[in-house]
């Protein structure tokens, strides 16, 4: 591929698309459109459950999260008790106690809650959700803070997937992103809770960190190979100082260039590869053996706000500032500012601020764009036809010609050297694209 198209495509800003239509098409949603949307969840209905806990004790200079560095228990523990709430205040307008089959602890750091919040929060679940016998139970950690300790509290509360958030192992670009974390420790927190029986482990990298080369990655990918976590994401780092504070502490002179992050992604790629990983649609690899490879060689991936999954849930409940939550017929977020957010719970409101309800023409081009997504193909004959996005294929004529798409009767499939760009053919199908795009990340 010519140095010249190359750059254009990893340049383009175009969303993640772990939603259709994105966050970013939010328009203001109250609380009583979320009540109406949580009463159409029918009784024994499966559901995923997302829970947000903002806190760290020191916050990562590239983080683009919703969190906040504390050294105050009180605090955690005061959030914990606004957590049981909301789910109380929402658990209200349910018809009956959906089915669970994933719940998924993100934050921040959620493993910063104390074991007695944990127990709270999961016995309020109990109360208002049957969980699957076969649920995945997941938590996202800070290999810093995993003892055995709380290895142990996790595998009371059922967790059965950890997921690790290793980064780069490389200490001098650990230490230009403000996250000191000898490969020692992730080695330690993977032996304790392999110990304790929780053995599907994930892995979460970064690539585009300040002083990050094509060989620290290839050093980091030698190094997580021998732990042999189950999957791997690896993640292009977004910049965006002007609407995260904390990554103004990152020198942006540092940062790799365009060029630069594309190689780097294709090296993490082909190390894993090497190792035996099976690519996931974009940012993803797992072991064969894996439910998730198994799904993407079964075609039956999805995509949701965790990225590539093989729950095929249609409804996430999020609970906790900033979390999002997908019906059938719509998504809710609740306000992000903890502050504001415990203030809203306590007075027995649900702190709902913004989503978007979605109609038919939503679902079918959220379909199309999974199956791009997930497949890297698409048949517009499962979508009304070549004909009816005509303006589409027009716009997708340039992508062609620079190799990185092909079609035939309405038939659509990434080239291998593609592949990397697929969002950039998925926004074609955007209908909310026609706007400005600037305020997404690149491409890769």
């Amino acid at each position: 591929m010519k140095t010249e198209t190359l750059l254009h495509y990893a340049t383009l800003a175009v969303p993640r698309y772990t939603s259709y239509p994105t966050a970013a098409d939010f328009v203001t949603v109250s609380d009583g459109q979320r009540a109406t949307w949580l009463g159409k969840i029918k009784p024994d209905e499966a559901v995923s459950l997302y829970i947000h806990v903002p806190y760290c004790r020191q916050l990562c200079y590239y983080c683009g999260c919703h969190a906040k560095a504390t050294r105050k228990d009180d605090a955690i523990a005061g959030y914990a008790d606004s957590l049981v709430k909301d789910i109380r205040l929402q658990a209200q307008h349910l018809q009956g106690k959906p089915r669970v089959v994933h719940l998924h602890w993100g934050g921040g750091t959620p493993s910063i809650l104390p074991r007695q919040s944990f127990q709270a929060i999961m016995e309020t679940l109990h109360e208002f959700f049957a969980f699957d016998e076969k649920a995945e139970h997941a938590i996202e950690l800070d290999p810093r803070t995993v003892t055995r300790d709380l290895v142990n509290t996790l595998l009371e509360m059922g967790v059965n997937r950890a997921s690790l958030g290793v980064q780069d192992v490389n200490p001098q670009v650990q230490k230009a992103i403000g996250r000191i974390q000898p490969a020692a420790v992730v080695k330690r927190s993977v032996d304790y809770l392999r110990e304790a029986g929780i053995e599907h482990i994930n892995f979460d990298l970064i690539y585009g960190l300040p002083l990050q080369t094509i060989e620290t990655l290839n050093e980091t990918c030698r190094t997580i190979g021998d732990y042999r976590p189950n999957r791997i994401a690896c993640y292009g780092y977004a910049h965006l100082p002007k609407r995260r504070a904390n990554q103004r502490l990152i020198d942006a002179a540092l940062l790799p260039g365009p060029l630069e992050r594309f190689y780097q992604a294709e090296a993490v790629e082909k190390n894993l590869v090497a190792s035996g990983y099976m690519p996931i649609g974009i940012d993803h690899f797992a072991l064969p053996d894996d439910n998730l490879a198994i799904a993407a060689k079964q075609h039956n991936l999805h995509r949701n706000f965790q990225g590539y999954t093989d729950d095929d849930c249609p409804v996430l409940i999020g609970f906790g500032c900033s979390s999002i939550s997908e019906f059938h017929d719509g998504f809710a977020q609740t306000v992000a500012g903890i502050a504001q957010y415990r203030r809203t719970i306590d007075a027995n409101e649900m702190a709902t601020v913004r989503g978007i309800a979605i109609n038919d023409d939503d679902r079918l081009r959220s379909a199309m764009i999974a199956e791009l997504m997930c497949n890297f193909k698409l048949d517009l004959s499962k979508f009304g036809g070549k004909e009816k996005f005509a303006d589409a294929l027009e716009r997708l004529k340039p992508i062609i010609a620079d190799g990185l798409a092909l079609e035939h009767n309405g038939l659509i499939e990434m080239t291998d050297e593609g592949r990397p760009f697929v969002r950039a053919v998925a926004s074609l199908f955007d209908a909310y694209r026609q706007q400005n795009i600037a305020q997404f990340s690149a491409a890769v």
